[in-house]
């Protein structure tokens, strides 16, 4: 298969995945997992951030669509998507002449768990603080980040456990 038909069919299963079927579990009133950002995690690297910037903030708002939400998916999901480049030279000390034979499943677990939880973290942080939009409810933010973050570190783990090949 080529690559803008996998980007598509990936951006387009994320988008579905998540409106028709992740946004209807709440668990305990803190826990809803929102695993679309696995599209700023499988997204291959290039110097021209341009598109997937366009792409990020797409799949958010039409999240931000279906879940009446007001565009904080899709300012959460632009906001990860912009920092990945400077987590890929942190974690994987990866410069702009590797982006073309960078792989995530190719870097060791550690580094992996490093990037992913670190970019999940921040996007729910960023998520529940404009949801709850209030100091008052600080305790309640820190809740839902931490608790949503677990579930969705769970599901996007086991997912990549599940569907990639043994090499």
């Amino acid at each position: 298969m080529n690559k803008p038909f996998n980007i598509v069919a990936l951006f387009l299963f994320l988008l579905f995945l998540q409106v028709f079927v992740l946004n209807n579990i709440l668990f305990l009133g803190y826990i809803n997992p929102y695993l679309y950002i696995t599209f700023v995690f499988l997204y291959p690297l290039k110097s021209n951030r341009i598109p997937f910037l366009f792409y990020s903030f797409l799949l958010g708002l039409f999240i931000d669509f279906f879940s009446d939400s007001g565009g904080i998916h899709a300012f959460s999901i632009l906001f990860i998507a912009y920092l990945r480049l400077f987590f890929v030279r942190i974690y994987f000390r990866k410069v702009e002449t590797d982006y073309s034979f960078f792989k995530l499943s190719s870097e060791s677990f550690g580094k992996n768990f490093n990037f992913v939880v670190t970019l999940t973290l921040i996007h729910h942080l960023i998520y529940f603080s404009f949801a709850n939009f209030s100091f008052q409810n600080f305790s309640n933010v820190l809740l839902n980040t931490l608790f949503s973050s677990i579930f969705t570190l769970t599901l996007y783990f086991l997912g990549t456990y599940i569907f990639t090949k043994n090499e």
